[in-house]
């Protein structure tokens, strides 16, 4: 277990949720290997609480494919697999192809200034490279897009994969390179949306999550 393991303390958060962002961040960062089992007493002795809100957090990290239960071992974190990559980003792509061109048919000023200032919130984040902070800006970027698709069956669809999706997000989001063109892609993809160009933001999006799927396969192949 890593010395460098600190609950993160958050008064208006709940401790579960407080212990889950701890170790979220601990796996993310790579403190917390693959692998590496989460046991809860021993966690619970290095975070000073008790065996329950450890327990919790397990089961939101599981969730997240961040952590997997293995018969008569327990838990561990879970490793990423090119499998499981592969199927959270071809479902991702869809409903991506789908909600833009939803966007399209629904969108107006109000909703395209949305996209457009958090198009912009992405590229300022991007100049803090603080990985975390991007990841949220690239999150709200595709979220108000999501929500001008007006369909919030897709919205709640594509809020649950996000959870599968952070863990991918940010490993591609570590390697620097790939900023300039993360920014030319949401710019492309605004214009397109700007447009009510259907097909074309729809292409767009879908070399978008195909770039990620080529990054992230290189990082899991680097780590077997």
């Amino acid at each position: 277990m890593t010395d460098k393991l600190k609950l993160n303390m958050n008064a208006y958060l709940p401790l579960r949720d407080v212990v889950f962002q701890t170790l979220r961040e601990a796996i993310l960062k790579g403190e917390l290997k693959p692998g590496e089992r989460l046991m809860e007493l021993q966690l619970a002795g290095r975070l000073g609480v008790s065996r329950t809100p450890i327990r919790e957090a397990i089961r939101m990290l599981e969730l997240e494919g961040l952590a997997v239960t293995i018969p008569r071992k327990g838990a561990e974190v879970a490793k990423m697999t090119e499998k499981d990559m592969e199927d959270v980003l071809q479902i991702r792509r869809a409903l991506d192809e789908l909600a833009v061109g939803l966007a399209c048919d629904n969108m107006t000023d109000e909703k395209l200034e949305q996209i457009y200032v958090a198009q912009k919130g992405f590229e300022q984040a991007i100049r803090t490279e603080k990985v975390a902070q991007i990841a949220q800006a690239d999150v709200e970027f595709h979220d108000t897009i999501y929500h001008a698709s007006e369909n919030p069956k897709l919205v709640t669809l594509l809020n649950n994969l996000r959870e599968q999706m952070y863990r991918y997000r940010i490993e591609y989001l570590k390697d620097k390179s790939v900023y300039p063109r993360l920014v030319e892609e949401h710019k492309r993809i605004y214009e397109g949306l700007k447009q009510k160009d259907k097909k074309t933001v729809a292409e767009i999006v879908s070399y978008h999550v195909m770039n990620q799927e080529i990054v992230v396969k290189n990082i899991i192949h680097g780590q077997v």
